[in-house]
């Protein structure tokens, strides 16, 4: 090497030339034969198997095709990309898998008598029965701890961003969050049971069971809540005081607007995280096979504890309402959040 000059392997500058567009089609078909053969000539058996081995040959494959026809550079670059591209469906593919298999198992069973009868004088193993009280109380139970749950939270969250900032007590509140942030679910459920079952002698209800959802919902409403609050622009804030709004005015019109949608994310994000809790239901609803509409008395149904006691039962007929049980939690979740997504982009249209 002299002076001035320094010595780069031309790989890394430049590529030698480009691979056409369907060599990755090429590569990808290839490696499914190399794949197929093997698994027949050896022990080798299974779908996901099959599927695991296919993404990682390709992306080998891929790398050692474009280091000797585009170079080292292009190279690293494509494996880069399918690495990416292939931990994306490493993610989504067991969502996918449980949804599929969820609609599959569900379909069987999922009609109309399932969802307007209940478990009423239905034997484990008759055809009939259905899960129109656990929706019921599922609804009721959930609803009440929203109720609960998202007007304090959001006190609390304008207590931590508007008002405690570098506060004494703003810090242990916030610790204090995160704390109950990971709280086992179950651990609430004792808490209600403990105190609100057996000592204050309350009894089993649909309430208790929102109470112990409200315990498990409040760290996240309060979690979400704050960081849509801290991404509001403070620019917003000064030229609301620039005007002379009250601060507390100006939280209400200006802050709280801008963040609804985040919020009515990190709400729904809340609902779905305990409308599938089982744990503290079971501790504190008890379960029921008749309707009961009134949530504040006698003991009450709902979908997750509907699921866990009809797939615990040795029968397919039970099994087949567990699974059709899932399916339509999984349908209240999609609409409940719908139908707030729809209602916050109403409200924001109408705000312009």
């Amino acid at each position: 090497m002299t002076q001035g000059t320094i010595d780069v392997d031309p790989l890394h500058l430049a590529t030698r030339g480009r691979l056409p567009r369907y060599a990755t089609l090429l590569i990808a078909v290839g490696c499914a034969l190399v794949l197929w053969v093997v698994f027949a000539l050896t022990p080798a058996q299974g779908r996901a198997d099959f599927l695991v081995a296919l993404v990682l040959l390709f992306v080998v494959a891929q790398f050692l095709v474009s280091y000797f026809v585009e170079g080292g550079r292009k190279a690293r670059d494509r494996l880069a990309a399918s690495a990416a591209v292939a931990g994306l469906f490493a993610a989504l593919l067991p969502l996918a898998a449980i949804l599929g298999f969820t609609i599959v198992k569900g379909l069987k069973r999922l009609d109309i008598e399932f969802l307007t009868h209940s478990m009423r004088n239905v034997a484990d193993s008759d055809p009939g029965g259905g899960a129109y009280h656990a929706i019921i109380g599922t609804l009721e139970q959930v609803a009440i701890a929203t109720l609960f749950s998202v007007p304090l939270g959001l006190m609390v969250s304008i207590y931590l961003v508007e008002y405690g900032r570098d506060r004494r007590f703003a810090r242990l509140v916030s610790t204090f969050v995160d704390v109950m942030t990971g709280l086992p679910s179950i651990i609430a459920g004792l808490f209600i049971l403990s105190l609100w079952v057996l000592v204050l002698n309350q009894g089993f209800s649909g309430f208790a069971g929102a109470l112990a959802l409200s315990v498990i919902m409040l760290p996240v409403v309060v979690r979400t809540t704050e960081e849509m609050l801290r991404l509001v622009p403070a620019a917003l804030r000064e030229a609301s005081f620039a005007l002379g709004v009250r601060k507390w005015r100006t939280v209400v019109s200006i802050v709280i607007p801008t963040a609804l949608p985040g919020i009515t994310t990190g709400v729904m994000l809340a609902v779905a995280r305990v409308i599938g809790e089982t744990a503290p239901v079971l501790l504190t609803v008890f379960g029921a096979a008749s309707i009961n509409f009134n949530p504040f008395s006698g003991p009450q149904e709902s979908l997750p504890l509907f699921v866990f006691d009809q797939a615990s039962l040795p029968n397919n007929t039970a099994v087949d309402r567990a699974w059709a049980g899932a399916l339509t939690l999984i349908i209240l979740v999609l609409v409940l959040t719908t139908a707030a997504r729809l209602l916050t982009s109403r409200s924001a249209l109408r705000g312009r």
